[in-house]
Order: C-alpha cells, then sequence, then structure tokens
C-alpha cells in the first residue's frame, strides 16, 4: 500500500465513522458529505500545484488562521475554500508533523459538527 493509499484509508475511517456519512468524488477527489448534501473534509492529493498530501475541513470562522500561526508546517488555508474558514492539514509530512490519527479523527469530528445539523452533531456527544 502506498503512503497516499494508506493516508486516504485513515481520512476515509475518520469521515465514514461519522453518522450519516457519504463519500464520494467531488471536483475530482473523495469528499465526505453530511446526509449526502454538506461537504465537511475533501482529500487534497498535490492539488492545485501543492506538493503536500493533505484534507481540507470545514471549520469557523478564525480557527484556521490560529492553527496556521501556530503551526505553519502542518497546518494551511486552503485555496477556494479557506475564505471561509476551512482548513487545511497536511498528511504526508514525517517525523514529529507525522499523521496523527486521533487529530485527524478529531479534526473530522469538528469539521462534521461545523456543518451538520445540531441534531446529527449531538449524536457525536452521546
Amino acid at each position: 500500500m502506498s503512503d497516499v493509499e494508506r493516508i486516504l484509508t485513515a481520512v476515509r475511517a475518520a469521515c465514514l465513522a461519522l453518522p450519516e456519512v457519504v463519500e464520494r468524488v467531488s471536483h475530482g477527489s473523495p469528499a465526505w458529505f453530511v446526509r449526502g448534501k454538506k461537504t465537511f473534509v475533501t482529500f487534497a492529493d498535490h492539488t492545485h500545484g501543492d506538493p503536500h498530501t493533505a484534507i481540507w475541513a470545514a471549520a469557523p470562522l478564525g480557527v484556521a488562521a490560529e492553527l496556521v500561526a501556530a503551526e505553519p508546517a502542518r497546518f494551511f488555508v486552503p485555496p477556494y475554500v479557506g475564505h471561509r474558514g476551512w482548513l487545511g492539514l497536511r498528511l504526508d509530512l514525517v517525523g514529529e508533523n507525522a499523521l496523527d490519527e486521533t487529530e485527524l479523527r478529531g479534526i473530522a469530528a469538528d469539521a462534521f459538527r461545523h456543518v451538520a445539523p445540531k441534531t446529527l452533531a449531538r449524536l457525536l456527544d452521546a
């Protein structure tokens, strides 16, 4: 299994573990949708010239800027959706910045909470 396949498998597991999530290709990349409607995570493998494998995840305004300022090697503001608060997380880094699957699950869950209806988001806290 290649590194990209391993990373995609981890992202897929984190997203599909959430309630009523569907995966489908959007703009040429795997993406995950709440109830098949609202995107909350997109897989980005060397997208738009970025040399990294990453995810773009929905986030409240201000969160991406805060994380990018704190850890610019790992986090970035993604093109096209960054102005709406989305967060980019590089997943192909090594060493101390390597993929942390617990963090990945947390970011996916936070992105889900951000776009999901409140009744569905509450299921994560049950």
